[in-house]
């Protein structure tokens, strides 16, 4: 039985996490739960699976839910509640799928406790991969990529020496806009874009798919994940989604994993590693497909996926400013703020002004993290205003 600590349970990946143990009740448990504001969802899943504790980042709602539980489990609060907990809650297996800069502090913890990093939480190796590499090392911390074009690499790789890599290749939908022309993209409404045609998932994680951002902190991850430099990375559009990604070997073969689009097949994966369970979550009928089709990016109408092969090269702090800029244009464009094309513009003012660095701990990332959220915060502000 494998004690399960869910971090962010109440979104798209905790959600399909816990559909996983439901139809594993024998193998998996739910030692921990987070949220941040829908407690009603969080509150049923606290009666459903009986965790020991439960983390609530929003404070206000933290509160609500103290009140509705009365002491059913312990409650950490905010985002020192989320190092809090992975420090001291008894778990074998985190899925670290906190949105966004915020997942990295607790994954860390969940590293120096040695357990393994069911990693849906991207940007932690986006903005610290030299750092979060040497640690996993060192407290013997196993790394499980879930995301799906990440796990059908490591499920590719499977039983293969690193050497007779050639390339990766990650697949990407393109989202709702890859065969749209650069005009229409000026005019993208947040609706629009939220629009994805293949997949479910979280606000952020769609915008940034529709952008191609996700493609490219998704390049920026398989670096760290898989130890191959920027040249051996390659990514191709592939819009059915059946294709997760591939694995060119030097004898010029190639190795895929398949599935109709469904969240739960990875997460099984990075939960039952290196064992397979059966499931009925999903049913590929290929003659109901008819074809698969790949297609090369267009780096000139998807600039953010431009700007994160930059940063990759510059490395640094550069992947940092990326991300941190990033994210609070897509919070911003979801506001009404700003458009949909000035995402990848307020990016690229980041990365030009924000100073680089090329040696960085993790004070430094921290720092630079703070830094570039309050320029484009105000860049934005005074540019709107």
């Amino acid at each position: 039985m494998k004690k399960v600590f869910i971090l962010g349970s109440t979104g798209s990946i905790g959600v399909n996490t816990l559909e996983v143990i439901r139809e594993f009740p024998d193998n998996f448990s739910v030692a921990a739960l987070s949220g941040n504001r829908n407690i009603d969802l969080l509150e049923k899943q606290i009666e459903e699976f009986s965790p020991e504790l439960v983390v609530v980042n929003d404070e206000a709602e933290a509160e609500k839910l103290k009140y509705r539980i009365k002491g059913k489990c312990e409650l950490f609060i905010g985002e020192r509640g989320f190092v809090e907990a992975t420090k001291s809650a008894d778990y074998d297996v985190i899925i670290s799928s906190l949105v966004g800069f915020s997942g990295l502090a607790p994954t860390i913890e969940a590293i120096k406790r040695g357990k393994r990093i069911a990693l849906a939480n991207k940007e932690t190796l986006v903005v610290a991969g030299e750092i979060i590499e040497r640690l996993s090392e060192q407290y013997n911390a196993e790394i499980i990529p879930v995301d799906s074009e990440h796990s059908a690499i490591f499920q590719s790789l499977v039983g293969e020496s690193p050497e007779h890599i050639r390339k990766i290749l990650l697949t990407a939908s393109g989202g709702p806009f890859f065969d749209k022309p650069v005009e229409y993209l000026k005019k993208v409404t947040v609706a629009e874009a939220l629009n994805h045609p293949n997949w479910s998932m979280g606000n952020k994680v769609t915008i940034d798919s529709a952008t191609m951002m996700n493609k490219g902190l998704e390049v920026i991850e398989a670096r760290w994940l898989f130890k191959l430099p920027l040249e051996k990375i390659e990514v191709v559009i592939h819009p059915q989604s059946i294709v997760h990604s591939m694995v060119e070997f030097i004898d010029g073969s190639i190795k895929a994993q398949l599935s109709s689009p469904d969240m739960k097949v990875p997460i099984q994966y990075a939960l039952t590693y290196p064992e397979r369970f059966k499931s009925n979550f999903v049913s590929t009928e290929f003659p109901e497909i008819h074809k698969l089709t790949f297609f090369k990016p267009n780096l000139e109408k998807f600039e953010n996926l431009r700007l994160a092969f930059n940063a990759l090269k510059s490395g640094g702090n550069s992947p940092c400013i990326l991300n941190a800029a990033n994210e609070i244009a897509v919070e911003n464009f979801l506001k009404g703020k700003i458009t949909f094309t000035e995402i990848s513009d307020y990016v690229k003012k980041a990365l030009d002004e924000i100073e680089y660095e090329n040696s960085i701990g993790l004070e430094e990332i921290f720092e630079c993290n703070r830094k570039t959220r309050n320029y484009i915060t105000s860049l934005i502000n005074k540019d709107k205003n």
